[in-house]
């Protein structure tokens, strides 16, 4: 007898937990040919604002975690994607109609990334901070600090689960807390993703990701008083010049959107965007 089967119902991940939107929305994912494939929660600003509620909740925590500790974390989610392989190629196939061996290469290249950016954890202090130069019996020391909580907006096209990895890991390797908005028409990497980082090492609400448009969502993160940096990567086709003029109302950090086939690849830099320097000036010997 053929079996029917059990389509997933892929729900927001937020604060560590999975919640349907509080809109009670849903929208279809289906294959590049049409073809249906699940219900996914469309997010709506009000799960915007829980999200950045959330991240800020954890802020603290994460933030405090030895550098140390957190590289092992992201390490610890790497594990977990290799785990997860099989699944997530077959997502990748489902929703991007890519053979199964780009599908592969793309979670390859996603948990390599994850072990690129563990690595840096307790590295990237040592390259960016330094001991200034001064004249007088004082040390001078610049120290880069995290900035808060980060707004992404993930790439849109592309590798569904690559783009993503490439832009959440840099912004939570200093300590930085994430609100992430998925590719709207291939999100189901990104929810599957919710439930490797649901069941590894990262504190709930380190990282949350909304699934939806992010014409809808975007405004919302970029004028929001408590998001300290958005990332436009995947914003391209939005109206992202009022976005960044809306985040300027806010001091909000802003990256501008990225094209190509280079766009968020792995960089110090991209770890260093979402830090800020604090100097410390202190006496030696006597005066």
């Amino acid at each position: 007898m053929t079996r029917l089967a059990v389509p997933k119902t892929y729900k927001l991940y937020i604060g560590g937990t999975f919640p349907r939107s509080e809109s009670g929305r849903v929208y279809a994912v289906t294959t590049p040919g049409g073809d249906f494939l699940a219900n996914a929660a469309q997010a709506s600003r009000k799960d915007a604002r829980d999200a950045v509620v959330a991240a800020r909740s954890a802020f603290g925590g994460w933030s405090r975690a030895t550098p140390y500790n957190r590289g092992q974390v992201l390490y610890r989610i790497a594990e977990l994607l290799e785990g997860r392989r099989t699944q997530f190629a077959h997502e990748i196939m489902q929703s991007e109609g890519v053979p199964e061996s780009a599908a592969g290469r793309q979670v390859d290249e996603a948990i390599d990334r994850w072990v690129w950016y563990a690595g840096w954890a307790d590295k990237y202090l040592q390259v960016a901070g330094n001991a200034n130069p001064v004249s007088g019996p004082y040390f001078n020391l610049s120290v880069p600090e995290p900035t808060g909580v980060v707004a992404i907006i993930a790439p849109q096209s592309g590798g569904s689960l690559l783009g993503l990895v490439s832009a959440v890991a840099p912004a939570l390797v200093s300590g930085n807390t994430v609100v992430v908005v998925a590719d709207e028409t291939r999100p189901l990497s990104a929810i599957t993703l919710g439930e490797v980082l649901a069941t590894s090492d990262v504190p709930g609400g380190v990282v949350n990701i909304l699934t939806g448009s992010p014409a809808e969502m975007a405004p919302w993160l970029a004028s929001h008083a408590d998001v300290n940096a958005i990332d436009l990567l995947g914003a391209g086709d939005l109206d992202w010049v009022h976005l960044e003029i809306d985040a300027a109302e806010t001091l909000t950090r802003v990256l501008q959107p990225e094209s190509g086939a280079d766009a968020a690849a792995p960089s110090l830099a991209r770890i260093l965007a979402f830090t800020e320097t604090k100097t410390v000036w202190h006496t030696k010997g006597l005066l």
